[in-house]
């Protein structure tokens, strides 16, 4: 029996009440019970690490103290999350960086008191501003790089394409060129910040956008084996979890791959003449599902597709928010970005389309890990609100959307 959407949607409703009316007596739960091994030093098994995507989760800022902290460790705990992607997202704003990362490495180490398994995600991305200034370049960024050490601050020009490309892409940021020294000088100094203060992950944003002049990628490899080598020794269990969004398919040099887990936005596609609704296909747009690229791994194992994360995407909202075809780019969703239009949508629909994305991913391509909504950024002038927090309303955290139980829910069946 074929029912109508709109039909579904109320009796789903009805249903998903019930069901947490049940959960808010009973599961003043405990811990979701672990479902595998979280153990790894130096390298990392294909089967540890899909371990960690399978509770991988976005909680944007999580390390600078967005949002509640406190609720946030809270709901991790309670959801059993090991993956906490973007937990420090800096865009821009570099004058930030060092007053930022004294309170990353105090969080970091509450977040490992909680559970010493978390792997903790930083950002280092296709943004670099005139405020990169600001910044002293330690003698040690020099030194690993094998150059003289100066008493200076980083150059912002230096950093630029000498051609202009994708000079002011982000208003008064550009996209840095990795070829350049006074680059891989930044990307160093920031990984070895990031690693000191307890991460274990590294997110190099769209990495196809900084290497126009790195085709053979002998810059990328440059640049990730002496952050790798620093890990190696410093790092938590000797090493960092490196990630990228890859519209190509991924980065591979001589046949071996660049990063350890590949990653890209969800890519949803609206559904034509039903106002909000939305799915996944392959092949939508630059998608990548079925098109992450094997070969060896950092950590030695071989793979013919290397597992990726699947994301909530933010980007902005288009001059027709809630509109069909909002034109402008192919990526918007009923004219929202990604994270967007879901925070935008009903309880009852959330908590459908989760489960929807995470059977579909499995089904479709399993080696796609759907990355959860935790909290992130949002655009959405139709409501004001500026941010998603997948967190249990309460009165630490009044705009949260209750979806948490839903992600536990999911994880807890293990499908």
């Amino acid at each position: 029996m074929n029912l109508p959407v709109s039909i579904l949607k109320r009796v789903y409703g009805c249903a998903m009440a019930v069901a947490l009316l049940f959960i808010c007596i009973f599961s003043k739960a405990s811990p979701l019970p672990d479902r595998g091994d979280y153990q790894f030093d130096k390298k990392i098994s294909r089967k540890v690490l899909e371990n960690y995507l399978d509770r991988s989760i976005t909680m944007q800022s999580l390390l600078v103290g967005q949002g509640s902290f406190d609720d946030n460790l809270r709901m991790i705990k309670n959801i059993g999350a090991k993956f906490i992607g973007r937990a420090v997202c800096q865009w821009g704003q570099e004058d930030e960086i060092t007053q930022n990362l004294i309170k990353e490495k105090e969080l970091a180490a509450r977040v490992h008191t909680a559970d010493a398994d978390i792997v903790l995600q930083a950002c280092i991305f296709e943004i670099v501003t005139p405020k990169v200034e600001q910044l002293p370049i330690p003698a040690w960024a020099f030194e690993a790089l094998g150059m003289p050490v100066q008493k200076r601050n980083f150059n912002y020009a230096d950093m630029l394409y000498p051609d202009g490309k994708f000079k002011n892409q982000w208003g008064r940021g550009s996209v840095p060129d990795v070829s350049r020294a006074e680059t891989k000088l930044f990307f160093y100094f920031l990984a070895k910040s990031y690693i000191d203060a307890g991460i274990e992950g590294i997110h190099f944003g769209q990495v196809e956008l900084m290497n126009k002049n790195d085709p053979n990628l002998d810059n990328y490899a440059q640049i990730l084996t002496l952050i790798r080598e620093y890990a190696g020794k410093h790092a938590r269990r000797h090493m960092i979890i490196c990630d990228s969004h890859v519209p190509g398919g991924g980065f591979v040099r001589n046949g071996k791959l660049l990063m350890d887990v590949h990653a890209f936005p969800l890519r949803i596609m609206e559904t034509p003449g039903k106002p909000e609704e939305a799915t996944l296909q392959v092949g939508h747009t630059d998608a990548l599902y079925l098109r992450s690229k094997g070969g060896i791994t950092p950590s030695g194992w071989t793979c013919e597709h290397l597992p990726y994360l699947v994301e909530f995407d933010n980007y902005g909202v288009s001059k027709k928010p809630g509109q069909e075809n909002a034109g402008d780019i192919p990526f918007w969703v009923w004219g929202y970005d990604e994270i967007s239009w879901f925070a935008h949508q009903n309880k009852a629909y959330r908590t459908q389309w989760l489960h929807y994305a995470y059977d579909w991913l499995k089904k479709t391509d399993p080696n796609g890990h759907l990355e959860m909504p935790g909290g992130r950024q949002t655009t959405s002038p139709l409501d004001k609100k500026r941010w998603y927090y997948a967190n249990n309303p309460g009165n630490a955290v009044p705009d949260g959307h209750g979806d948490e139980d839903t992600i536990r829910d999911i994880w807890g069946k293990g499908k």
